[in-house]
């Protein structure tokens, strides 16, 4: 685990205003919860939320959108569409650094393109396993352990799926095609992150 109060520090630093965090997961749950009510929300694709149970519990007084979960007469591609519209947006992130840099690989881009722009609010949510020293070891985690963990998880044929290495592959079922960066909170809309004292998603 990486240095929690280094990490605060540096996140207020670059200007963002509301970092919260909680020992565990279902704190966090709960503080969501209360945070965001009568909101269309959407979900950027994301093992930890997913195992927070976010989708049921947010879906219980917020309407929920989320391409892994699509509504009955949607597809993927038009609840991705519609994600984009939502009033608030969640994710999580591959790695985020110490020193305050925030790090994602996606495939689609539809993740990418939501944490950047087009929301009231956006709420980064990471357990502690993400956080790494700087920002070089934080693209080398995004790389070399949640790219490869998730082909895996899709059962591709791709080289790092073998050795659990990046290989900057041309593998047509590749997901890692797009990776951000943010330096500093945005200049508009609002991030909040909420990190958790937990090890959640990869």
């Amino acid at each position: 685990m990486g240095d929690v109060k280094k990490l605060i520090q540096n996140l207020e630093k670059n200007g963002f205003k509301n970092v919260q965090e909680y020992k565990t997961a279902g704190e966090a749950a709960d503080y969501l919860n209360k945070a965001i009510d009568g909101k269309v929300v959407g979900f950027g694709g994301s093992k930890t939320l997913d195992n927070m149970g976010l989708k049921e519990s947010l879906g219980s007084h917020n309407e929920v959108i989320w391409h892994w979960y699509p509504r009955e007469g949607e597809t993927t591609e038009t609840e991705r569409k519609s994600a984009r519209n939502a009033d608030i947006y969640l994710s999580s992130v591959n790695a985020i650094a110490e020193t305050g840099e925030i790090i994602n690989i996606d495939g689609a881009f539809n993740r990418l393109a939501s944490v950047f722009y087009g929301h009231e609010k956006v709420y980064l949510v990471i357990g502690t396993n993400k956080i790494t020293e700087d920002y070089d070891s934080a693209v080398w985690r995004a790389r070399n352990v949640a790219s490869p963990q998730n082909c895996q998880r899709y059962g591709l044929s791709t080289p790092c799926t073998v050795d659990g290495k990046c290989h900057d592959c041309n593998s047509p079922q590749r997901l890692c095609r797009g990776m951000s960066v943010i330096w500093k909170a945005p200049m508009a809309g609002e991030i909040e992150i909420v990190l958790i004292d937990e090890e959640l998603g990869f």
